[in-house]
């Protein structure tokens, strides 16, 4: 038996944070290798749908730059909905998974229609929120194909 010789049977690389570090990168890329990057939106941020506004649409828009905003017939609808529940704009916010902020500004005609939002308020109330027959309520049972 050779007595010198030395085997490694298994190098660790570097962990997935030390892969991303800055020195790490530029080395990779000293050495010749292909190293990616890209930047993620808002990431480490906890930003689940907050409104954008969207510029060519607003260009498309008047010329006073304002998006369409929620009615106030639908943000009374909401107040009636949610009063007849006896809900908080709090507790409606809170089963909805929104701020009670977002609640509010449906409420006073302040919000930005997103229909995500809209849907989990609609089926939070159990009223109808869109489309004919604002305000009246959700039949629930088999959905019509």
């Amino acid at each position: 038996i050779d007595w010198d010789t030395v085997t490694v049977l298994r190098t660790k690389g570097p962990t997935a944070a030390q892969a991303r570090s800055k020195q790490a990168i530029l080395a990779a890329q000293r050495r010749g290798e292909d190293a990616e990057t890209s930047k993620r939106w808002a990431a480490g941020q906890n930003k689940q749908h907050s409104i954008t506004k969207n510029t060519a649409k607003l260009d498309r828009e008047t010329e006073e730059l304002h998006h369409d905003r929620v009615t106030l017939e639908v943000g009374k609808v909401i107040q009636q909905g949610r009063q007849s529940k006896g809900l908080t704009q709090k507790d409606l916010a809170t089963k909805i998974n929104e701020k009670p902020q977002v609640i509010a500004d449906y409420e006073s005609g302040q919000a930005i229609p997103n229909n995500q939002v809209l849907g989990k308020i609609e089926w939070a109330v159990g009223l109808k929120l869109g489309g004919k027959g604002i305000g009246k309520p959700i039949e629930k049972g088999p959905r019509a194909k």
